[in-house]
């Protein structure tokens, strides 16, 4: 069994998939596999890895469709200690993978990927979204006191206890992450960060599926319930886990 499973979430990622692929095969020591998690059949991905073997890839069929069910799909196939939700144009962060299973092992149950903390960047970003997100991740460490500076990126590291153990109830986008976040801090399971470097999207990578304007009510529900958690002061027993079956 891998230590690792790395989940790609996929929408016609054929022309950057092999130098992310490439990139976490030269620069992580972590045994792990890549679970490529993708919604049709003529995804041009499955094409440009059909022929790669340098590293463990499984493919994972997202039958519902869209990006939270195909990360959850590659969260119900992993079996690894740690899961990590990487994305599938990112071939610039991979060294950063080896220090965040580090941090599991010493006990952090999520180790986030921070773009506001020394070392990290956002480069790029319309200046809309860049608003949203720097505000957002302000508001949620300073007042709602989430031990992390970057509360929105998907890109973040679960334990197997996380994986196992608390019940997802978002259904849209990227959300599932902040929830789980939230959720493990009420729990008051331990939380971890590192810095990395984020790059908004150039000409002939594709087009990003982050909707965050789409998706912000989901995200104002996760907000109020830090917030909850660290003002009325809720109890780990208000968190839904889920049944051992």
């Amino acid at each position: 069994m891998k230590k690792l499973d790395i989940v790609i979430p996929v929408y016609n990622e054929g022309a950057n998939i092999l130098f992310v692929l490439e990139s976490l095969r030269r620069k992580i020591k972590t045994p792990f596999r890549v679970l490529i998690c993708y919604d049709f059949e003529e995804d041009c991905t499955l094409e440009a890895i059909k022929n790669y073997h340098d590293v463990e890839i499984m493919t994972v069929f997202n039958q519902k469709g869209g990006p939270h069910a195909a990360v959850t799909a590659g969260f119900r196939a992993s079996t690894a200690a740690a899961v990590l939700m990487f994305p599938a144009d990112d071939d610039y962060n991979a060294g950063q993978l080896d220090a965040m299973v580090t941090m599991m092992d010493g006990g952090c149950d999520i180790v986030c990927a921070s773009r506001f903390i020394p070392g990290g960047s956002m480069t790029g970003c319309p200046w809309l979204k860049a608003v949203l997100v720097r505000t957002s991740a302000f508001v949620m460490y300073h007042v709602a006191r989430l031990p992390t500076h970057d509360s929105s990126n998907g890109f973040r590291m679960f334990s197997r206890r996380v994986i196992n153990s608390i019940k997802i109830d978002s259904s849209q986008g990227f959300t599932y992450s902040i929830e789980l976040l939230v959720k493990a801090h009420r729990l008051r399971w331990k939380i971890g960060e590192v810095p990395v470097l984020w790059f908004e999207r150039g000409e002939g990578q594709g087009k990003s599926r982050f909707k965050i304007l789409k998706w912000l009510p989901a995200y104002l529900r996760w907000f109020f319930y830090s917030i909850a958690t660290t003002y009325l002061r809720k109890g780990p027993n208000t968190v839904t886990l889920r049944t051992p079956s």
